[in-house]
């Protein structure tokens, strides 16, 4: 008893929150229990129970019909479905039919299903609402009177002194007054690297402080932040409607209202004019809102587009919008971010380079003893290729510090070492290799960050000023690699025929042309902030029409929900970028991206096949009404039929192809 109360709680509390999917999933289950009521003979029953369903089921539909119908004064699809479900049950009753009351019911079924679905897409915007301002903090230390106290965020004003202690997110946007620090503004620009702030330079929300405390005076009002511009423009791309869903919005409604005029013109006309008599003519007339029900025109797409999303999801492409399946079908230009997208997003040792009378192993050994004191990102790159890629053991280093945005020294063995920037460990040692010199400066070139690591044979706790005795060991370099498969992945987009292929990033032009060169992009927008990303898109909108935008982060999102197409990494994604996007590519699988185009152009052929199909037979079906040919049975076989008939065929988009490369695609 107790567990099937709260089942029956659970479903009310479901019911509460998703009302539409409540509503079609008691519409289905009625709908099944008419029909066996009917199979059974229990005549009156089985309507009991079928108009139950229509009323359920067919509420919502109807209630937005006539809403349309009295504040636009136009019929819409919605409208239409009512009128020919509640056409067919009326025919039934008139000529005992029952079997066509299972029709309008399943009829109303459909669409109490599609309408659950859009409830389900139109709840996204706000999730991504909340997961947005989930990345800042609520409160912030404000600094009055040299005395420090919690504020709200939203309670901060322009010229406010804020305190940020190491390792908090940043709460609003400032201008550092006091202190430096390494910024991790991933969320922000996608960089890999934290960017070195010290006083002057201006620091967003939402990005996270390194090692150092700083005092920030707030230049923007709460509302005005970059992670609350970032909602806004989120918020303004997901509510506007692209030219084709307006289009299919028109066409709606222009079929809707052609099929109810035409409906009442052969009900009235021909007995006035043709001498009909009026039992034919409503006859005929309700047969033909029967079999002129768009329902074989709606299967043509639902079906495929269902079969599509199956397939893909079988793939590890994840789509969240059957509608986006057709899109990407036709997307002539695509937009890459860089960072986590077309990169791993991590950072990672290249190259090592000694000195003579030093080895790799070596230069290796004593900048991870240092830098497995440290927290910094290319700390972490060289003791994982030390420790994890090499299988290294180091020595134990004592007096560590941390010079902030320059290295870091310690005490191995009797000897400083020295790790870090040219200048500060040129300034440690006296001087640098002219050898190793022109190698950093040529990787540096090629958008790598070089380390330098350096032994100084003075005793650390010498005042000598003279640093000659130190020497140069060699020089590490890091950087964020390309993926494996990106190269590949635009190789074979290039040969798909896309004609515009980008890259945004929130990188330096430098390591952005860089990184682009190795896989094989031509087109580069670099130092890019949230909002200039979407005005990259915007552009290539204008040119090229149908643009998909492929990214991973908070950064990300703007561009994201207004491409004609998002596409986000699943793995290394965030959850704003996870839940903007229309597809997602599980596992940061980026070669599936080729699949997932494919997959929609079959589509789209496949849903022109079933369009023409399914009016060829609407057609037909109207040209036997009109002869008389067409008598109730046979027009709801050929309707029925004909629906069934394009979802068998939308339902090939299950079975993947064969490409000429003997791999399976979409």
């Amino acid at each position: 008893m107790n567990r099937q109360a709260l089942s029956f709680s659970n479903y009310l509390m479901l019911a509460k929150e998703y009302p539409e999917a409540a509503a079609a999933a008691a519409c289905g289950v009625l709908v099944l229990l008419g029909w066996l009521a009917l199979n059974l003979g229990w005549i009156g029953l089985a309507l009991f129970i079928l108009w139950s369903a229509y009323a359920i089921g067919g509420y919502e539909s109807a209630r937005e019909g006539l809403t349309t119908l009295w504040q636009e004064k136009e019929f819409d699809i919605d409208l239409l479905m009512i009128v020919a479900a509640l056409g067919a049950a009326c025919l039934g009753l008139w000529q005992r039919d029952y079997y066509l009351t299972v029709d309008g019911a399943v009829l109303i079924l459909i669409f109490a299903i599609s309408g659950a679905l859009e409830s389900f897409a139109m709840q996204r915007t706000d999730r991504n609402i909340r997961r947005l301002m989930a990345a800042t903090p609520d409160t912030a230390r404000v600094i009055q009177s040299d005395r420090e106290s919690e504020v709200a965020v939203a309670k901060l004003e322009v010229g406010d002194l804020v305190l940020v202690k190491p390792g908090e997110l940043i709460p609003i946007d400032g201008i550092i007054l006091e202190g430096n620090s390494a910024i991790n503004q991933a969320s922000i620009t996608g960089e890999s690297l934290p960017a070195q702030k010290s006083i002057g330079d201006e620091v967003f929300a939402g990005t996270l402080n390194g090692s150092g405390a700083l005092k920030l005076r707030v230049n923007k009002p709460p509302e005005s932040n970059l992670i609350q511009r970032i909602v806004r423009l989120v918020e303004q791309a997901q509510t506007e409607q692209p030219p084709s869903q307006q289009f299919i919005e028109r066409f709606e409604r222009g079929y809707a209202r052609f099929i109810v005029l035409a409906g009442l013109s052969i009900a009235i006309f021909p007995p006035l004019f043709l001498g009909w008599d009026w039992t034919s003519a409503i006859y005929r007339s309700l047969v033909f809102l029967v079999v002129a029900s768009p329902c074989a025109l709606m299967a043509s797409i639902m079906p495929a587009l269902l079969s599509a999303i199956a397939n893909g999801a079988r793939q590890g492409i994840l789509f969240k919008n059957g509608a986006q399946i057709e899109t990407i079908g036709r997307v002539k230009a695509i937009a890459f971010d860089k960072t986590g997208t077309l990169t791993s997003g991590k950072l990672k040792v290249v190259r090592v380079i000694s000195s003579s009378g030093s080895s790799e192993n070596l230069v290796l050994q004593l900048a991870a003893a240092l830098e497995s004191c440290s927290e910094h990102p290319i700390g972490e790159a060289i003791v994982l290729e030390a420790r994890h890629n090499r299988q290294l053991d180091w020595p134990l280093a004592t007096n560590v510090q941390a010079r902030v945005g320059q290295g870091i020294v310690g005490d191995i063995e009797g000897k400083r070492i020295v790790v870090g920037k040219a200048a500060f460990v040129s300034g440690e040692v006296g001087g640098l290799h002219p050898e190793l010199l022109k190698e950093s400066d040529r990787l540096e070139a090629e958008g790598k960050t070089t380390v330098w690591v350096a032994a100084n044979t003075e005793n650390p706790d010498s005042n000598k000023s003279d640093k000659a005795s130190g020497h140069i060991l060699g020089l590490i370099a890091v950087a964020d690699t390309p993926r494996s498969e990106a190269a590949e992945t635009v190789r074979r987009l290039k040969e798909l025929g896309i004609e515009s292929i980008a890259m945004l990033t929130g990188d330096n032009e430098q390591t952005a042309r860089s990184v682009a060169g190795a896989i094989g992009i031509e087109e580069v927008y670099a130092e890019l902030l949230p909002e200039d990303k979407l005005a990259v898109i915007q552009r290539l909108q204008q040119k090229y029409k149908i643009v998909a935008m492929v990214g991973d982060g908070i950064n990300d999102a703007p561009a994201l929900a207004r491409s004609s197409v998002g596409i986000a990494m699943g793995g290394a994604g965030t959850d704003v970028a996870l839940e903007t996007a229309d597809i997602v590519l599980m596992g940061d699988r980026l070669e599936k991206l080729e699949p997932a185009i494919r997959l929609g152009r079959r589509a789209n052929r496949i849903i022109k096949q079933n369009i023409t199909l399914a009016l060829s037979f609407i057609v037909l079906l109207l040209l036997a009404n009109f002869a008389g040919f067409l008598n109730l049975s046979i027009g709801t076989i050929g309707h029925e039929g004909s629906t069934v008939l394009v979802t068998l065929s939308g339902l090939r988009l299950l079975k993947n192809v064969k490409s000429s490369r003997g791999e399976f695609l979409a």
